[in-house]
């Protein structure tokens, strides 16, 4: 269900960021293209922000400094703009070795390691990235001063199955619970942004309170749902896939290498759900709108319209990724290499892996001018 009750607690228009690694980085030009359209630019035009995997990093970088939104954003575009691979995990020869040593010897001689390994890459820099460059404080601060209502960051339980979102937010906000989704207040710290971007087998699974958790972009049934639920009225969603993306079958040769199989996996848990679950409030949107409002009200229907409006990408993210993967430190080359990575059909999984600058600058670049070409429409539904 991604529609809910009416309450007094509305607080307007939320932003939903989308999970995809590195193509992360398009959010950010699309917020650069909405910062300059806004006439305030200390003015937060999101009180509710909601993110998941990498799009939890930037949404919670917004809530930091949410009572100063071009800042946040000047931020965020520095970050993005000067980003390289080993500032998110490790790509050394020595840090790549070890991983790959232990994997091999795992799937070789696993019932003699008593210490699995846990994850393909090393994300340990991201963490000393984050506690480095996050103010965590300010977000009780703009919730107290009324720059934010609430902030959610959503991430998946290994244990229990379920989509957890951790959400900080005026005590107006209530918890909530539905069919593997739960609503949990919290206070975000720097483990909820490892878990909720923890990609499955690449990155290591964080424990938060009792369990473990990994990417919050799987088993997310309903992404446009903690936004909703935390009182949003009108969702700017940012998407990671090329706009009606469809692709010809056309005649293979040989058998899809395992990056190829890997980048579909990802596909499906990243891009997948969020299409689903906007045209599902699409769809309820227009039955509402076929219903008179007497009969509405009789009835005493709880559901309610909500408005949305998506930006997606213009281009084929995986064509980009797959002109810059040289970009990537030889040791990342030799292993995604290995694995049919580092070509067209491999492009898929290199596209959330590739944080270099070459390429999140361009997808920067592409999410701002696709903003910029829908400005007016932008701004009357953002009202700036």
């Amino acid at each position: 269900m991604t529609l809910g009750p009416a309450h007094p607690g509305e607080r307007g228009t939320g932003l939903v960021l989308t999970g995809g690694g590195a193509r992360a980085a398009y959010q950010v030009g699309v917020l650069i293209a909405i910062a300059k359209l806004s006439k305030n630019r200390r003015h937060n035009p999101f009180p509710i922000l909601c993110g998941t995997s990498a799009g939890a990093i930037n949404t919670v970088a917004l809530a930091c400094l949410a009572d100063n939104f071009g800042k946040a954003v000047s931020l965020l575009a520095s970050f993005w703009r000067n980003m390289h691979v080993g500032q998110i995990y490790r790509a050394d020869p020595a840090g790549v070795g070890s991983a790959g040593a232990r994997w091999l010897s795992a799937l070789a001689l696993g019932w003699l390691i008593g210490n699995p390994p846990r994850s393909l890459l090393d994300n340990s820099p991201l963490r000393t990235l984050l506690r480095r460059s996050l103010d965590f404080a300010g977000i009780e601060r703009s919730i107290t001063n009324g720059a934010l209502h609430a902030v959610s960051v959503s991430a998946s339980g290994y244990e229990s199955g379920e989509s957890i979102s951790f959400f900080q937010a005026h005590p107006s906000a209530q918890p909530w619970r539905r069919v593997q989704r739960v609503g949990m207040r919290s206070q975000l710290t720097v483990d909820h942004l490892l878990a909720s971007s923890a990609i499955p087998f690449i990155f290591p699974a964080t424990l938060i309170n009792r369990e473990y958790f990994g990417d919050g972009s799987m088993r997310q049934l309903a992404p446009l749902s903690p936004a909703i639920h935390l009182g949003a009225r009108r969702l700017l969603i940012i998407g990671a896939r090329k706009q009606s993306e469809h692709r010809e079958r056309e005649q293979v040769d040989g058998y899809p290498s395992l990056a190829q199989i890997a980048g579909h996996a990802l596909s499906s848990i990243f891009l997948d759900s969020l299409a689903v679950d906007i045209e599902r409030a699409q769809r309820i949107n227009r039955t509402l709108a076929a219903i008179p409002a007497a009969q509405i009200d009789h009835a005493a229907i709880t559901l309610r319209p909500i408005d949305t409006l998506v930006i997606s990408p213009s281009e084929r993210l995986d064509r980009i990724a797959a002109e810059h993967a040289s970009a990537l430190p030889w040791p990342i080359k030799a292993l995604l290499g290995g694995i049919g990575a580092m070509n067209r059909q491999g492009g898929a999984l290199t596209s959330y892996l590739l944080f270099e600058q070459a390429y999140t600058r361009k997808l920067i670049e592409l999410g701002y001018a696709d903003t910029q070409a829908r400005a007016n429409e932008v701004g009357d539904f953002l009202g700036l």
